[in-house]
């Protein structure tokens, strides 16, 4: 499978939550108060972490797609 992270950077209001749920596919901006996407096809050990960054994001920036 093959997971993809798609981040809307105009969208997120740099709440972080992202970060805290997978600090593995994300950074945090200081200076423009925004989240960083470091990883964006990341492999499928980390789609449950990736799941729940998109879940977690209350300005919704965050999808996530699985192709077979």
């Amino acid at each position: 499978m093959s997971l993809r992270i798609v981040f809307e950077p105009t969208k997120c209001q740099g709440y972080a939550n992202c970060l805290i749920e997978a600090p593995e596919l994300w950074d945090f901006d200081e200076d423009d108060n925004k989240a960083v996407l470091r990883l964006a096809n990341p492999d499928d050990t980390l789609r449950t972490r990736a799941e729940a960054s998109a879940r977690c994001c209350p300005a919704q920036a965050i999808r996530v797609e699985v192709e077979a």
